[in-house]
């Protein structure tokens, strides 16, 4: 004899019991101080580089512009991505490293609030949009540059707790 049975809730906490994509109620969560940090990077010619160090890109202030992107990108994140709740953010901060040993510039993003959902996309979206604004500037000398490793690396607050990204290791 078959018997009709339920769905098992799905892991992703974005789609109901049903598939159904849905935002997640957090009505009931309580509101605590809430971090994330992410990174990602752009590689580029050297010689990019340089006109991003020297300040004598045609766009003018590379990095400056990117930061000011950045923080935008974050407060923006629920307009960009279907099923974030927007945020009070507290804080937003948009870090740049040149490396010139790889030609690139290292990107670190850390967004804050206090509230009942975490900020880790907030964090992801400031940094996509930095990089995306760092190859928009220097596109005209260089349509190579590659844009990788976006990801998170820490997040505290809430009820999942603290994480950390493990090491990255290379083959």
């Amino acid at each position: 004899m078959n018997h009709p049975t339920t769905p098992a809730p799905s892991p992703l906490t974005h789609f109901d019991a049903e598939g159904q994509a849905h935002m997640v109620d957090v009505a009931a969560k309580a509101s605590t101080h809430r971090v994330a940090v992410a990174e990602g990077r752009i590689t580029m010619e050297p010689a990019t580089l340089a006109l991003i160090q020297s300040g004598s890109a045609k766009k003018g202030d590379v990095l400056g512009i990117a930061r000011i992107a950045g923080i935008q990108g974050a407060k923006k994140t629920s307009d960009l991505i279907p099923l974030c709740h927007p945020i009070a953010l507290t804080r937003v901060a948009v870090e740049f490293e040149v490396e010139a040993s790889t030609n690139s510039v290292l990107c670190r993003t850390t967004a804050e609030c206090t509230g009942q959902t975490g900020v880790e996309m907030e964090a992801l979206t400031a940094c996509s949009v930095a990089l995306l604004t760092i190859y928009d500037m220097c596109k005209a000398v260089d349509r190579g540059m590659i844009i990788g490793g976006v990801r998170l690396m820490e997040k505290r607050g809430g009820k999942s707790g603290h994480f950390v990204a493990p090491a990255l290791t290379t083959l």
